[in-house]
């Protein structure tokens, strides 16, 4: 039922289509605040609109790019602009216009380029050196003259704007015209001040609504502001003061030497220096997916592309709005983030609940005007009309929009949002950073977790452990180990040894402050350059000897799996060197280095041999590399890295620890129903060996490689994927299709990790992508919808408990609210019908409407998460949110409150023994008092809806407690000392005790109601691996 009702408010949790989008906002008939409903939801109008300038920039940009001499004539309107510098420019040094060099760059205009003496000219003008790099004391010069790096963005909305949008409210406009003409007539009849009460209470009712609405979406804004810097902190690294170092992009300066490397997003425009196959993509900037090379010919480097392969330097010539990327970040955020399914599907609830309470509205507004109109007739007062007559109608007009105001639930899809912004908070606190509001709502339903094993369940803190050379293995442990082996092995072979690590690395040896070696590169290059240098510390080729060039350079990534490079040598030959996963390098080789030192031949027997070290160093939970070299009859001119004929030097096992507590969070996800997946590129024994400590790999769980997980048939897939639980020497393509069939084939609601670039499909197809903080490229991280800043499993753990939290806080509040509209509801049409007055006045709805609105959600969708959120199923796609258990409270309670409050209404005078002149202000006060401390009991039984203890975890939960006893106040204020605004009068000891106890009923009640059995249809389900599905849904909240 629940999905027929809301079929138009079905949202994917990711790579939506704008049809849905607009489908659902059609669907949307009953608003009372559009700015405020709608302000956290995209708006496709502005995203057009800018959607279409983005068009337009990336079409100047692909001229400029692809149509050289066109793009020209498009810049500089076929004129060469003289360029005149500023006296500051000319003091500080600088001899090229900022304007210039940003043509030059932009235009991709090689030949004014070469006029001005190529790169190292542009250098000098700069006033930098490209070994030295820019000097720390002219940073400030050269921002203040070539501008910051830093984008043009939208002002911040202030307090008073939020202050505006609650006012825009529809409802209450109508009640504060119903006050301002009430003050009118109340002035008119009964004088200054009495007859100004009713108006005077109901405009300070709404101006505390609109205040403390105000201060809530407020506080979200800022939490907002808060995650959007933390997104966008992007680092580079640059060489300053002769030293690399890694600084913010918002702090690269022109001039500044730049290290780009695969996954990079370029900083700034800029000039290439120098680097190795150099492939970047364009397309973000251009449009054109094709990826170009950069090199000497084509040295012109964009902000905003990405490296996709190789790496290189690069001299930084333009930043911020100078560049065309500037001008694109400026149209960027326009319209906003899109929706997530839970506040979609929460707009369609408040829709259905609303055109219900309009319903209700208008018919209590013509029972209680009809009724008024029969009795006039009755009593011959028809054609006798006085000014009470009209305060009456008035009171029964403004009766009716306060019941709109407060069956609209306005404030549920807004505390999906309050939830989110809550929870993205704490996990940014957590080291989780949520880039897309759906992600962390996602997350809660997550079946299955793909993950990467280095440097996420391990520590990424790799150490060269064992070493096979000469047909003899090694354990390494510190200096000794090592004199050891350089004992053990003759000079020549310890030579190519060193060669063979220093020349072939992507990281770099720098000196610190105090002079002492430290090493820039991934965890494996540092582990190798650290065992090269405690083997040779005086040796280091790639920094020192000018003997040697390197001619090419082939970098490592995930399809390769292996880094090659061409060395030119003093004496003119040259040489290749090649490192990386074992049994590919292995294949390469026909010969090896025997126990002699000597070069030998490598057939299928001794191949065994060293495939048998591998598996016993990969058994021992060791990532293993193959280091290799050739001899290349070739001078040194150009020529291809080749693919075969290697000579074996050595084999090195790297040792990289399990994380401490990740079996622990394995275990959690297992309890969770969450099965955890390794995927990795390392060796099978290894990624098993790992996977068993981890506790992820089971007796009955299988391993299987890439190459055979691609060749298997639709079927076979089918039959294997739930039985998976590691896949080693995988490519990105295989995570990908993995993760794809996990989907579609079973169900599963899929998170996926990932940190290179080739990782960014998988990421961008699962439900949840998690990039990894330090070991993420940066175009995973962008293609990602959670960052793990500090790459722990344990973290990913945590995000699903924040999920879950996010979505059994909503239902919690869900429960809650309609509880209160329901009561609400009923007791005020069924009074008008009956009495012909509504026991609820205007500015006392507008109370309940608080108390159940901004209160409520504040309350009880901020709570924080709880360790038995994590000993229950996950919820399945398509599981209804308002489910059995949650009708079963709401009628219990509801049933309750109106038979209480009926039973005061109709027959409290007689049962309390109430008289007096003020026995009927006394009496509604009462059902006022009883029916706010009801909700305030029902506040704290939602905080469970299922298990009957609700008091677990209330008292850490200090926002909770803050807003209970608040309102608690604030209701004794009303109704002892604001009666001439809210209707009240003051209460005897004994009808107070008589409220709270009415109230406190509720709480064994719950106890009892929880006790009755909910009816599950189908209540044995099989899993499509045969096994039975645990139960789901907030049974076992």
């Amino acid at each position: 039922m629940e999905w027929n009702l809301l079929k138009d408010f079905e949202l994917e949790p990711k790579n939506r289509s704008v049809e849905a989008l607009r489908r659902w906002r059609s669907a949307v008939t009953l608003v009372k605040n559009r700015r405020r409903r709608f302000r956290m939801v995209a708006d496709l109008e502005k995203r057009s609109e800018a959607e279409q300038i983005k068009q337009g920039i990336k079409e100047k940009i692909r001229i400029a790019l692809y149509v050289q001499k066109a793009a020209l004539q498009f810049i500089d309107a076929g004129n060469r602009v003289e360029y005149k510098l500023s006296r500051e420019a000319i003091e500080a040094g600088f001899d090229i216009h900022p304007n210039e060099i940003a043509s030059i760059v932009r235009s991709q205009d090689y030949k004014n380029l070469s006029n001005n003496g190529g790169v190292e000219a542009v250098a000098r003008k700069l006033s930098v050196s490209i070994d030295e790099g820019v000097n720390d004391t002219s940073v400030d010069c050269r921002q203040q003259i070539f501008g910051a790096n830093r984008y043009t963005e939208k002002p911040s909305r202030t307090f008073l704007m939020f202050v505006w949008d609650a006012l825009q409210d529809l409802t209450l406009t109508i009640l504060m015209v119903c006050a301002v003409v009430s003050i009118g007539i109340g002035l008119a009849t009964e004088g200054w001040p009495k007859g100004t009460y009713d108006g005077v209470g109901i405009i300070l009712s709404i101006f505390l609504v609109v205040i403390v609405t105000a201060v809530s979406d407020y506080r979200q804004s800022l939490q907002f502001m808060d995650l959007d810097r933390e997104k966008k902190k992007i680092f580079v690294q640059v060489n300053r003061d002769g030293k690399r170092k890694k600084i913010s992009i918002y702090d690269v300066v022109v001039g500044d030497i730049i290290h780009l490397s695969t996954g990079d997003q370029v900083p700034a425009d800029g000039i290439y220096i120098s680097g190795y196959s150099l492939l970047i993509d364009e397309s973000s900037l251009s449009g054109e997916s094709e990826p170009v090379f950069i090199t000497e010919e084509h040295p012109f480097l964009l902000s905003g592309t990405k490296v996709q392969d190789g790496q290189g330097k690069m001299l930084v010539t333009t930043v911020g709005m100078r560049t065309e990327w500037g001008k694109l970040m400026e149209t960027l955020n326009e319209g906003g983030e899109d929706e997530t399914p839970l506040q979609v599907k929460l707009n369609g609830v408040a829709t259905i609940i609303g055109k219900i309470g309009l319903f209700f509205a208008i018919v209590t507004f013509l029972v209680l005007t009809v009724r008024f109109l029969v009795e006039k007739a009755l009593h011959g007062e028809f054609g006798n009309w006085s000014s009470n007559d009209a305060t009456k109608l008035l009171d029964f007009f403004a009766i009716a929009v306060t019941i709109i105001v407060v069956a609209v639930p306005e404030g549920l899809p807004l505390a999906v949002t309050l939830s989110l912004a809550f929870a993205m908070k704490k996990l940014m606190n957590d080291m989780a950073l949520v880039r897309h509001l759906s992600a962390c709502e996602t997350m809660g339903s997550a079946s299955c977790i793909c993950t990467d094993k280095t440097g996420t369940l391990t520590t990424n803190h790799m150490v060269v452990n064992k070493i096979w050379i000469c047909e003899n293995t090694t354990q390494l442990k510190g200096d000794e180990s090592a004199d050891e082996l350089k004992t053990n092995i003759s000079e020549g072979v310890l030579s190519i040894l060193l060669q063979a690590i220093f020349q072939n690395t992507s990281a770099e040896v720098v000196k610190d402050k105090n002079g002492k070696n430290t090493i820039l590169g991934s965890p494996t290059e540092s582990a190798l350059l650290e065992f090269g240098l405690l083997l040779g510390s005086e040796f280091d080729a790639r920094n020192h000897s000018k003997a040697y060039k390197i001619l090419k350079l082939e970098p490592f990534n995930s399809v390769r799996k292996k880094m090659s490079v061409l060395v030119g040598l003093p004496n003119g030959r040259v040489q290749a060197f090649c490192k990386g996963a074992s049994e590919i390098i292995l294949e390469m080789c026909d010969k090896m280095i025997d126990c002699n030192g000597e070069v030998v031949d490598l057939p299928a027997d001794r191949a065994n041999i060293v495939s048998d070290v591998i598996n016993s160093f990969a058994s021992e939970a060791l990532r293993t590399l193959c280091l290799a070299v050739r001899d290349i009859n070739e001078t040194q001119g150009e020529t291809n890295i080749p693919d075969s004929g290697y000579t074996l030097i050595a084999l090195v096992g790297i040792k990289d620890p399990v994380r401490p507590g990740v079996k622990e969070a394995v275990q959690t996800c297992i309890a969770a129903g969450i099965t955890v997946r390794m995927v990795t590129g390392d060796n099978i024994n290894t990624a098993k060996a790992i996977a068993k400590e981890c506790g992820i790999l089971t007796d009955d769980g299988v391993a299987i490689e890439g190459p055979s997980f691609r060749e298997l048939s639709d079927e076979q897939m089918k039959d294997i994927i739930p039985r998976i639980q590691v896949m080693a020497r995988s490519l990105p393509l295989d995570k990908h299709k993995l993760v794809t069939n996990l989907r579609n084939m079973f169900g599963e609601v899929v998170a996926v990790t990932g940190d290179g670039t080739n990782d960014a499909p998988a990421l961008h197809e699962a439900d949840i992508g998690l990039a990894m903080g330090i070991a993420g490229t940066e175009v995973a991280k962008e293609k990602a919808d959670v960052i793990i800043m500090d790459d722990n499993f344990a973290t990913i753990v945590n995000v699903v408990k924040w999920g879950r939290a996010v979505y059994i806080n909503i239902q919690k509040f869900v429960q809650f609210q309609l509880t209160v509209n329901v009561v609400a509801l009923i007791i005020n049409f069924v009074s008008a019908c009956i009495t012909g007055s509504a026991p609820l006045t205007a500015v006392q709805l507008l109370w309940v409407n608080l108390i159940m609105d901004t209160l409520g959600a504040l309350a009880l969708a901020t709570e924080p998460p709880n360790d038995g959120l994590l000993k229950r199923p996950p919820v399945g796609r398509g599981a209804s949110f308002i489910t059995k258990t949650m009708w079963r409270n709401i009628i219990g309670q509801s049933i309750y409150q109106l038979i209480v409050l009926a039973i005061l209404n109709f027959d409290g005078k007689r049962l309390l023994g109430i008289n007096g002149s003020d026995a009927t202000e006394v009496l509604n006060t009462l059902i006022f008092n009883s029916f706010v401390f009801c909700q305030v009991f029902n506040e704290i039984n939602s905080r469970d809806i299922e298990k009957i203890n609700i008091f677990r975890g209330m008292f850490d939960s200090w926002i909770f407690l803050l807003i209970i006893f608040s309102t608690v106040a604030f209701q004794v204020v009303i109704v002892e000392f604001l009666g001439a605004f809210a209707s009240t009068v003051p209460l005897s000891w004994q009808l107070w005790l008589l409220s709270v106890l009415i109230g406190a009923i509720s709480m064994p009640l719950a106890v009892i109601v929880k006790c009755i059995p909910v009816e599950r249809k189908n209540s044995i389900k099989q899993n499509h691996d045969g096994y039975e599905a645990l139960p789901s849904g907030p049974e076992l909240a």
